[in-house]
């Protein structure tokens, strides 16, 4: 499966950085991508239901103007904004329209919960330290988050993983998401190392460095 901005370069990237960064901490990193955490039926509604408003209002509008009404009223009623809804639907398979018609907060909610699915699923708690960290992308709704298992908050308060946040979100809005991931891994494993979260004797590689992609 392919992401936008995800080719077999730049998934070999994120795969380097997350090795790299695991040489020198025993902070176990898994990076998860998808594509959108959810279809967001809502959004298709709402534009339909704006569109058939703008195409009643369009109708009316050219009877106020034009005096002409012509024709069956129920079809200068029914048409426009049939041909409206129809219209609005359409729009909202657009990425950024779609996305301006679902509140922040509902997208905020969605993506962390897909997120915290991604930990369990993919057992990032089923390390020796507990020290398994999550850095997840989601690129329709340009929402990043990291969660950290228990050995991880330890040193590591959740407040702390803003600033990485925030760059990945604008790495994702630029068209960098691979850069900004790439930057994000190099940052966790310099800030675990500084932390604490340090190699031990018989220390090995628990969690697969590879990228985990998801359509949704």
């Amino acid at each position: 499966m392919r992401l936008a901005g995800f080719g077999d370069a730049e998934l070999d990237r994120v795969r380097a950085a997350v090795a790299g960064a695991e040489e020198c901490t025993a902070g176990e990193i898994v990076t998860y991508l998808v594509g959108e955490c959810d279809t967001y039926p809502e959004a298709t509604w709402r534009a339909a239901a704006i569109g058939g408003l703008a195409g009643l209002a369009t109708a009316a509008a050219l009877h106020d103007l034009l005096g002409w009404w012509g024709g069956l009223l129920l079809l200068w009623s029914a048409v426009p904004a049939l041909l409206g809804a129809g219209a609005g639907a359409l729009l909202a398979r657009w990425p950024a329209i779609r996305r301006a018609l679902v509140a922040p907060r509902e997208l905020e909610r969605r993506v962390t919960s897909r997120a915290e699915a991604a930990f369990l699923e993919e057992e990032v708690f089923a390390t020796r330290d507990r020290s398994g960290i999550l850095i997840f992308l989601a690129l329709f709704e340009h929402r990043a988050v990291i969660l950290g298992d228990r050995g991880i908050y330890r040193v590591v308060a959740p407040e702390e993983w803003r600033g990485l946040v925030e760059a990945l979100v604008a790495g994702i809005r630029a068209g960098r998401a691979a850069d900004a991931l790439v930057a994000a891994v190099e940052a966790c494993g310099r800030l675990l190392e500084e932390r604490g979260v340090a190699l031990r004797p018989g220390d090995t590689d628990e969690l697969a460095d590879s990228p985990r992609i998801r359509e949704r």
